[in-house]
């Protein structure tokens, strides 16, 4: 968003939506797979979904089931906190503010946490119209400290 090149390094995602014809896993053993993976392995959702992709061959998980990962986990009884994204940019920042407390001098990573402290902005008020978090959550510095 803020990088004026494009990236290359991700990976790309199934052209076809349809449930693919070697997946022979059942509705029930993913359900069960994907609730042991989060309660046992302490897991996110997309480390989840990684896994599944490489150790079981499951390219997509919405075609399977009809809906996705976090629902999955939403359904059985897990309440996060915070969307998974937004916690992590959370996470981010406050590396980069424990940086910036020893190299004050650091301005490309001065510049670099007020891009990530814009995103972070940009998200909660989505998740905020979206009633994924508290309307009155804000980030402050001293918040992102404190977690």
């Amino acid at each position: 968003m803020h990088a004026h090149t494009r990236g290359k390094s991700h990976s790309t995602r199934p052209t076809s939506k349809s449930v693919p014809t070697w997946v022979k896993t059942s509705h029930s053993d993913l359900i069960s797979n994907i609730i042991k993976m989060y309660k046992e392995d302490g897991l996110t959702a997309s480390q989840i979904g990684i896994i599944l992709r490489d150790e079981y061959g499951i390219p997509l998980v919405k075609p399977i089931l009809g809906k996705t990962i976090t629902d999955v986990l939403r359904e059985n009884g897990v309440k996060q906190d915070m969307p998974e994204d937004l916690d992590r940019l959370v996470k981010k920042a406050l590396g980069l503010q424990r940086h910036l407390r020893t190299h004050n001098s650091d301005r490309r990573n001065v510049r670099s946490l007020e891009l990530i402290e814009s995103k972070i902005h940009r998200l909660s008020r989505y998740y905020k119209k979206r009633d994924n978090i508290d309307k009155n959550w804000k980030y402050k510095a001293v918040i992102a400290q404190a977690q």
